[in-house]
């Protein structure tokens, strides 16, 4: 009995131990979002050690888990219509809210989830919701894109699914069909969709072909560059739950098929070092000793170094490549892009991403709103339902709706 008391404490303190990890006071219900982080960290070793017994890649036995914990089949209720098809070969779910007796043709969203072009899914049940939320609250229709996914494909590709299948839809017909206004539709998307959205969003805005343009983009703590992982909230947050720096490094790496070997280099920026050429001109253009307020930087020093790793951009060059990363785009790319909106995280490593952003946008004159949440996490507006529900996903949520409710 004795020695079953002792096995069960060390068990209890082994679980605690591994839970447990150190939050700001300003962060809501931390031992939910402790439990949270070390659910998901749980399941990335699991899948490591799947992918290190040769069993699997790890990315698709983490994505096995997590669409195994969450797959909803498509349904429809008295508010909502769902339904799976595929616009031009890529698969789609598509929320249909009610029209309104006044207004024939409804507001639609292209909604691209996140996942760090890796992970989850429109039928996974925090999406599903999400976008069920969108159509009956917006009365919308919202066409959430099943792009292909890290390890199946790799950049470009994941923008290659979301654009043609927006274009597909696009199509006067194919808008007749669903009823939707072509001067009412905008792209959003959250994390690793926000920055795909945020690459449609310039690519489309200089389509001379298109007939139908976004009336808006909502960026949702989107992913932006990879070509500074010190701004200050790179600093401030590199180890705080749902996203360390070192597991969005990763991320960055997976999506251009590169070397694991290059993280801890890029982690400290010697991949953008002065002696990488083509690399300092782009970094200009996320100066945030400039782009970012004083609030944010002053306790913080850029992390430029003067000799580094030239190999990585040489075996990497998508890491300057601006479908990428949406921040290092041109003045004349960013200048016809239509009313923006886009929401951070204080407790975010992509934080300054989204700041810097709003700052360049407003730059070259387009209408932004920066929706700033001091509380807020990485993830955090997925996270509504029991027993991940979090109050600053029910206000991020809330506040995003609203803004598409005044706006589209």
């Amino acid at each position: 009995m004795r020695s079953s008391c002792v096995l069960l404490t060390a068990l209890v303190a082994l679980a605690a131990y591994y839970i447990y990890i150190p939050l700001p006071e300003a962060m809501g219900d931390p031992w939910k979002l402790m439990l949270l982080d070390a659910t998901f960290r749980g399941a990335q070793q699991v899948s490591n050690l799947i992918h290190y017994l040769g069993l699997s890649h790890h990315l698709l036995a983490l994505n096995f888990i997590i669409i195994s914990f969450g797959k909803k089949s498509a349904w429809s209720s008295a508010q909502v219509k769902v339904t799976d098809t595929e616009f031009d070969g890529v698969e789609v779910r598509v929320f249909e809210g009610s029209s309104k007796p006044n207004e024939p043709l409804k507001r639609s969203i292209v909604y691209l989830h996140g996942g760090g072009w890796a992970l989850a899914s429109p039928k996974i049940s925090y999406y599903d919701e999400l976008c069920t939320a969108m159509a009956e609250e917006l009365n919308a229709v919202v066409v959430s894109i099943e792009y292909r996914l890290v390890p199946k494909v790799y950049f470009p590709e994941q923008i290659h699914d979301v654009a043609r299948a927006t274009k597909h839809f696009l199509q006067p017909e194919v808008l007749q069909k669903y009823s939707v206004d072509p001067d009412r539709i905008g792209i959003s998307g959250d994390s690793a969709g926000g920055n795909l959205a945020a690459a449609l969003g310039q690519q489309f805005s200089q389509d001379l072909n298109l007939r139908s343009k976004f009336k808006l983009q909502a960026l949702i703590y989107p992913v932006l560059q990879a070509l500074d992982f010190n701004t200050p909230s790179y600093q401030q947050n590199w180890n705080t739950p749902i996203l360390p720096r070192h597991v969005m490094v990763k991320y960055w790496v997976d999506y251009f098929k590169g070397n694991y070997n290059f993280v801890q280099a890029m982690i400290v920026n010697n991949h953008t070092s002065l002696d990488v050429e083509g690399a300092v001109a782009l970094r200009a253009r996320l100066n945030w000793t400039f782009l970012l307020p004083p609030s944010i930087t002053k306790n913080y020093k850029p992390v430029v170094h003067t000799a580094g790793n030239a190999k990585i951009v040489q075996e990497l060059p998508q890491l300057l490549d601006a479908r990428s990363a949406p921040l290092i785009a041109d003045q004349e790319a960013l200048q016809h892009l239509p009313k923006t909106y886009i929401l951070t995280c204080e407790y975010d490593v992509l934080r300054d991403d989204g700041i810097m952003y709003a700052k360049r946008l407003e730059n070259a004159g387009v209408q932004v709103t920066l929706d700033h949440f001091e509380d807020g996490f990485h993830g955090c507006m997925i996270f509504t339902r029991w027993p991940t529900n979090f109050s600053v996903g029910i206000r991020t949520r809330n506040s995003y709706i609203k803004w598409l409710d005044d706006n589209l």
